[in-house]
């Protein structure tokens, strides 16, 4: 026997399913930049028509648009920097939510108890996903999209039913 915790296994516990969910994110620095850069010209020249008209406020309120949408495109980039992280192994689910802040929040369930509930819409697919272990509900997957909800927990899923069934260990591998 080794020194340290018997009980902490950690490295011997394969893991069914791993998964790193991140809000899309369909804009990239350089689009960013050649957008605001395309919004700027487009406003200014066309500030700059209503000034040589005589209304001059208007030059303004398309710098003030400019900002706004700036502002936008700035705090939309900071939180697409939150992420949610997903493990399955025999023993174990851990949910790990890190917000665009910084904070993290951390669930740890027993997959043999842990119920997968979906909320559909019969229009639009499946609109949340919760994960539901001795009364508490802990919501996964918000800023998926409902086709990649339905992917996902159709993977989660088959991981679960992994985990409840037990490990089969195949000596011929």
């Amino acid at each position: 026997m080794t020194p340290g915790n018997a009980f902490d296994d950690d490295e011997a516990q394969p893991k069914l399913f791993s998964a790193l969910l991140t809000p899309h994110q369909s804009l990239n620095r350089t689009g960013f930049l050649v957008l605001m850069g395309f919004l700027s010209t487009v406003s200014f020249a066309a500030g700059l028509a209503f000034l040589l008209m005589g209304a001059w406020p208007v030059l303004g309120f398309f710098g003030l648009d400019i900002l706004a949408i700036y502002w936008a495109f700035r705090v939309n980039f900071r939180r697409a920097k939150a992420t949610e992280e997903i493990t399955v192994t025999p023993s174990e689910l851990r949910v790990r939510r890190v917000s665009h802040r910084g904070h993290v929040v951390e669930w740890v369930l027993n997959p043999l108890w842990v119920r997968l509930d979906q909320k559909t819409h019969a229009e639009f697919g499946i609109e949340r996903l919760y994960l539901v272990s001795k009364g508490r509900r802990v919501s996964i997957g918000s800023f998926l999209g409902a086709d990649e909800k339905a992917s996902f927990a159709k993977a989660l899923m088959a991981a679960l039913q992994t985990a409840k069934r037990g490990i089969t260990y195949n000596p011929v591998v």
